[in-house]
């Protein structure tokens, strides 16, 4: 998801080489999707082929093991849908298909490949990783050869905050030993696909569903990228967006089917909710800080209620693929197919989950499922509220009869709680309130807890923020249940206001920079500070599974402090949390939890001061402050 202000997209070059029999005007295949296939992965793909006078009436290849069983023009002829079977005796190589049309005849190819080996690949998401985002454009330019391509000029510019700035795959790639040595297992990046416009860095406003963004490189360099961070014993978690396109994606002018998306560019809906807050009662008057999704949550409301939801164009200006479509349906699970088979990835991120009907997802799951059963996807449901989140996780039939099949959610409702109780004086139970609805998920220990994103103002700018409270927020995020999520350049304390100023250049990714903030002699002070305390975090989350992997209880909450253990089979580590801005000393009787057995305790971050007397733990813990123990 992307702020209104930054959606700005651009067009979209042919890939296919055309082939035409006659010179003149006649059939011709200017681009063929997928680009590409693999022997035995299915029985059938689809093409969509992109040309002129594609209105078939032959379409045949030249090897046997290949048979069309159907084909579909449209728009006049600038689309053919071609549905090839693929015997698993085919060899490798490339097809070559023939077009007969009233026109005259054209031919396009396609390349067929074994399957590589899968050992290392698709590993999906498992409670020892932590996830670290990247906007590939603000990281590190590794190439300056693709700051402007030639099909983009005047894109390349670091004073623009709305610019590309030249951050690229292969400068994410050069740095995997920074991130391997901050402690992070797996990458998220912003969409890589092509975009088109100069304001179009952040990636949602694809022209492509094919490419790479040239000025990130090339499909080359992210296989590189999946292969590199593989050897070094990280994930990598492709952001992908079937809810939406760019509003200059060519389909857009001329699309393959009336209702290839909801709507039209002269006549849609937008995705804004019409139910005011009122409606579920809440206050009139107040800023609405995340997305309406209740009524998609609740059994009672009308089709009416959801349909800007689900159909509307996001923000009024992303044009809404029509999923309910087979052919739209069909086009984008192989899509999905496509960007793993052809890399290697490890999970997919899910941009605006709640905006896609939920049929489609149960079925655009089980086609990835089918191929890649350890494949996590992790979805966007921008909402404070767990029974609204849980309801879009899969692993149960809610009330619609679907599962979604999705693996889990980023923890929005935790997001909201820690900056309340942090920067707003919330009570620290909250903590505790979020955590007693982790009863609504199938599997709450998958939730991604975080507190910072590229959709909200850095943590560190936020009215009533301090150095002080991002390592509070930091101690939080990585010891509570889940797998954890840390926003590029948190680790270093970046500052930043809201979109695009929370998207600022991580400094020492460019050779003119003053600063290599990559390096501990490049840091500020304060930002070593806050660095060597993640990674503090960071190894001490590695180094007890208690912390990754051990079951949450409770020992204290109130307003200013929450007290928690997490429990494995060897091991109960205690993790006490005050927000107050003076020490106080809890005394917590350990008779019926977890903790009752310990005889000894042992200090392993922080500064409060401990004791075990009689069956009562006591901690003394300093003004905001956040310590971690061992019970023995």
């Amino acid at each position: 998801m992307l702020c209104a202000a930054g959606i700005i997209c651009g067009g979209s070059a042919p890939l296919a080489r055309p082939r035409q029999t006659d010179k003149e005007a006649g059939p011709a295949v200017t681009k063929v999707e997928p680009p590409s296939w693999w022997i035995g992965l299915t029985p059938e793909v689809l093409l969509l082929l992109s040309g002129q006078d594609l209105e078939a009436t032959h379409v045949e290849c030249n090897l046997p093991t290949l048979r069309v069983s159907r084909t579909q023009s449209t728009a006049g002829g600038t689309y053919l849908f071609v549905w090839l079977k693929i015997a698993a005796d085919t060899k490798s190589g490339t097809a070559v298909c023939r077009i007969v049309a009233p026109k005259g005849a054209t031919s396009f190819e396609l390349p067929l490949a074994a399957r590589a080996p899968t050992l290392g690949k698709f590993q999906g998401l498992s409670q020892d990783d932590v996830m670290y985002l990247i906007m590939p454009d603000r990281f590190a330019n590794g190439d300056p050869t693709n700051d402007e391509p030639a099909e983009a000029p005047g894109s390349h510019d670091r004073s623009k905050p709305r610019a590309y700035h030249g951050g690229d795959l292969r400068g994410i790639q050069n740095h995997l030993r920074y991130l391997k040595d901050l402690g992070v297992t797996t990458l998220w990046l912003t969409p890589i696909v092509k975009n088109g416009a100069a304001q179009d860095y952040h990636g949602y406003g694809a022209v492509d569903l094919y490419a790479v963004d040239p000025h990130l490189g090339a499909l080359k360099d992210y296989q590189n990228l999946v292969a590199a961070a593989h050897q070094q014993g990280m994930k990598i978690v492709f952001d992908i967006v079937p809810n939406h396109v760019g509003p200059k994606h060519p389909w857009v002018s001329n699309s393959p089917l009336p209702d290839w998306f909801h709507g039209t560019f002269e006549h849609h809906i937008d995705s804004f909710s019409p139910l005011k807050g009122s409606f579920y009662g809440k206050p009139g008057g107040q800023a609405i800080a995340n997305d309406s999704f209740e009524t998609l949550s609740d059994p009672h409301a009308s089709p009416r209620m959801k349909r800007n939801l689900t159909q509307g164009w996001f923000f009024g200006i992303l044009p809404d693929m029509n999923t309910e479509n087979p052919l739209v349906e069909q086009y984008l699970v192989q899509n999905s197919i496509w960007w793993a088979e052809t890399s290697g990835l490890d999970g997919y991120r899910v941009d605006t989950f709640p905006y896609v009907g939920r049929k489609f997802w149960a079925n655009w799951h089980a086609g990835l499922r089918k191929l890649y059963p350890y494949l996590t996807t992790v979805g966007e449901v921008f909402h404070p509220d767990p029974s609204v989140t849980s309801f879009f996780v899969g692993g149960a039939r809610r009330y619609d009869g679907i599962d979604s099949g999705l693996s889990t959610v980023f923890d929005f409702p935790m997001f909201f709680t820690l900056r309340d109780v942090l920067l707003r004086g919330a009570p620290a139970g909250s903590i505790a309130d979020v955590l007693r609805h982790d009863a609504l998920y199938v599997h709450p220990e998958m939730l991604v807890p975080f507190f910072a994103n590229h959709d909200v103002p850095r943590f560190v700018s936020a009215e009533g923020s301090s150095s002080t409270k991002v390592k509070l927020a930091f101690g939080l995020t990585l010891t509570l249940r889940g797998v954890p999520e840390i926003y590029y350049g948190d680790e270093i304390g970046m500052a930043g206001a809201g979109d695009p100023d929370n998207r600022r250049d991580f400094p020492g990714g460019w050779i003119e920079d003053a600063n290599d903030a990559f390096t501990e002699t490049g840091r500020t002070r304060e930002q070593q500070e806050i660095f060597s305390y993640v990674q503090s975090l960071l190894r001490l989350r590695r180094e007890h599974a208690a912390l990754r992997t051990g079951q949450l209880w409770h020992l204290a909450s109130d307003e200013s402090s929450y007290v928690f253990v997490r429990e494995s089979e060897d091991e109960r580590i205690v993790v006490a949390f005050n927000n107050a801005d003076q020490a106080r000393e809890l005394h917590m009787a350990l008779g019926d939890t977890r903790a009752q057995e310990a005889t000894a305790i042992e200090l392993l971050l922080g500064e409060a001061k401990t004791e075990l007397l009689r069956g009562e733990l006591r901690i003394m813990m300093p003004a905001q402050s956040i310590s971690i123990f061992s019970l023995n």
